[in-house]
């Protein structure tokens, strides 16, 4: 399923989930049995999954809470995350934005999936406008897949990771590279650089739904990125260093995950003006539209203010 937050008809914000053009209120159909965000779901969504299971095959259009796609306007899934999370696990991401700046890739990027922690406060979602920081002339955007932790876990380790992912979703990583080389050079960060917005979206898609493109113990999702239009970016998720599995092991050690935290895989090679070069495109600037799609997850379209 691809589980959604929207503004209804009501214009009060719900959340649900979408089949093809057919948009449902999860709170207003289950008269209320079902939650009305999408992170109080998670914590329970084992209990809840009898009764989705039911109304998603007996609903049609005219009952209470179903709505059809246009009628809506979709938000990010979570729109308040419990936490993001955003790791660096692409190596063809490392190496060449490492060697732009005359740098090897340390040693230590192959021993641990390293992390830093972004602005869960900051989240936007399909279609809405991303500002661009006073300061900032380098903006950038990175093309990257996050997972949603589905269930509470400590000390998870690899092998059993899976358990613990509810759904995947596309991520937009969006970076201040002049706010972000300037704060790096003192030793800590990247975080103003980083805090004013990431775009998640449109939709959380269950794990079931990646099944058809597992390959080898990976999954093989085409990854692209286009500003006003023209493909900039192009790569597959099947090429990334660390697993989500890894990941989670390594964030989860000596820390309990709780439903809702998010945690984002970095940017595929190719993915980010970055690694690009000015030469290939300038940095963005107010006006220009960013389109990430990803294989099996969809679109997420932000146009730049």
């Amino acid at each position: 399923m691809k589980y959604i937050t929207f503004i209804n008809k009501q214009r009060k914000i719900a959340a649900g989930w979408i089949d093809k053009d057919v948009v449902v209120d999860m709170h207003e159909a289950s008269n209320g049995e079902l939650p009305a965000d999408l992170v109080t779901f998670l914590e329970k969504e084992e209990a809840y999954r009898g009764l989705v299971e039911k109304l998603a095959d007996s609903l049609n259009i005219d009952d209470a809470g179903v709505y059809r796609k246009e009628e809506v306007d979709l938000l990010a899934p979570l729109p308040r995350p419990v936490s993001v999370r955003d790791f660096y696990a692409f190596e063809e991401h490392v190496k060449t934005a490492r060697g732009k700046r005359g740098l090897d890739v340390v040693p230590e990027w192959y021993e641990i999936p390293v992390f830093y922690f972004s602005n869960h406060l900051a989240i936007k979602g399909p279609e809405e406008e991303v500002a661009r920081p006073e300061n900032c002339r380098w903006l950038d955007y990175e093309l990257e897949i996050a997972c949603v932790i589905g269930k509470q876990g400590r000390n998870i380790p690899a092998a059993e990771a899976g358990d613990y992912i509810f759904g995947y979703c596309i991520m937009n990583d969006w970076s201040a590279r002049d706010l972000q080389q300037q704060e790096m050079k003192v030793g800590l960060g990247p975080a103003k650089g980083k805090d004013f917005a990431t775009s998640i979206g449109p939709w959380l898609v269950t794990k079931d739904e990646l099944v058809p493109f597992q390959k080898d113990g990976r999954y093989d999702l085409e990854m692209k990125a286009a500003v006003n239009g023209k493909v900039l970016s192009a790569g597959n998720f099947e090429t990334i260093h660390y697993s989500f599995a890894e990941m989670i092991e390594r964030a989860s050690a000596d820390v309990t995950l709780y439903p809702g935290e998010v945690i984002g895989s970095g940017t595929v090679g190719t993915g980010c003006i970055l690694e690009l070069g000015t030469d290939v495109h300038r940095w963005l600037e107010p006006g220009d539209e960013v389109s990430l799609e990803i294989s099996g997850l969809g679109k997420l379209t932000n146009k730049i203010i």
